[in-house]
């Protein structure tokens, strides 16, 4: 057991945060072709869904396992598997799209991540906590359609770039839900 106190200060709003605005700015240049595609698109990949997500990820898996100070919270493992994961795909992600990269290997990291999307939903859901299992969905939505995308369909480019607009949103509201409630005493459902 640890000798530290639990603290109250989960940083999933950061991964919230990295990552909605990475949907952000990608979605629209996927549904919409604006802002016109080029290597900064993956420079933003890199840095903001991606260190943040893994910044994320590695601070809730320290914290769960090495130091105590979160609560035992199973749901706070798969966040921590999550974050951490995402955030290396997106360092992948953005780091191919501004080498301008082969797209196609995306199709089996969409197979990969589509599992792993179902997983968040299943546990966050049976824990109770349906804002981030809707994400979870919203996450599925997103690999099935990167998987169509990936293979040149123009409908799943499409598809992608909505639902990126879309979920980008959700992580905002979870984002801002987390933020006002650690930090304002709020109470909004995250």
């Amino acid at each position: 057991m640890s000798s530290l106190p639990l603290s109250t200060f989960v940083p999933v709003a950061l991964g919230f945060f990295g990552l909605g605005t990475g949907y952000l700015i990608w979605g629209p240049q996927e549904a919409f072709g604006f802002p016109t595609r080029d290597r900064s698109m993956g420079v933003w990949g890199v840095f903001l869904p991606g260190l943040c997500q893994i910044v994320t990820g590695m601070i809730l898996f320290v914290g769960l396992t090495w130091f105590q100070v979160f609560s035992d919270d199973r749901a706070l493992y798969m966040a921590a598997v999550a974050f951490t994961a995402y955030g290396i795909h997106w360092l992948a992600l953005g780091w191919n799209r501004y080498q301008e990269n082969d797209a196609r290997p995306n199709v089996g990291m969409s197979l990969a991540f589509i599992v792993l999307s179902v997983l968040g939903a299943i546990v966050f859901f049976e824990a109770g906590d349906w804002p981030v299992g809707l994400l979870f969905c919203g996450l599925v939505a997103v690999y099935v359609s990167e998987a169509a995308a990936s293979v040149g369909s123009r409908v799943g480019v499409r598809a992608l770039g909505l639902v990126h607009v879309l979920t980008g949103l959700w992580l905002m509201y979870l984002s801002a839900a987390v933020l006002l409630d650690l930090a304002a005493g709020y109470s909004l459902p995250k």
